[in-house]
């Protein structure tokens, strides 16, 4: 993680919870992000920023990896 970014960074305790508890809960920790769910598998832009954390959901819509700024 970049130094610039601002307020909380990741959150390994949401690993194994709900994909939508997981999006609120980030934002509501830190309101600088945007979460975006995103379904295992797919594809997303590479590209560093602070404004956002992917949300890597499996197929039940459970949280499968480390939700992080990136």
């Amino acid at each position: 993680m970049s130094e610039e970014c601002k307020g909380k960074s990741s959150w390994p305790e949401l690993v194994g919870v709900e994909g939508k508890v997981a999006e609120a809960t980030i934002e509501k920790e830190n309101p600088l992000v945007n979460a975006q769910i995103v379904a295992e598998g797919s594809s997303v832009p590479f590209d560093f920023r602070c404004d956002r954390v992917w949300v890597w959901i499996n197929k039940d819509g459970i949280v499968k990896q480390v939700p992080q700024i990136g």
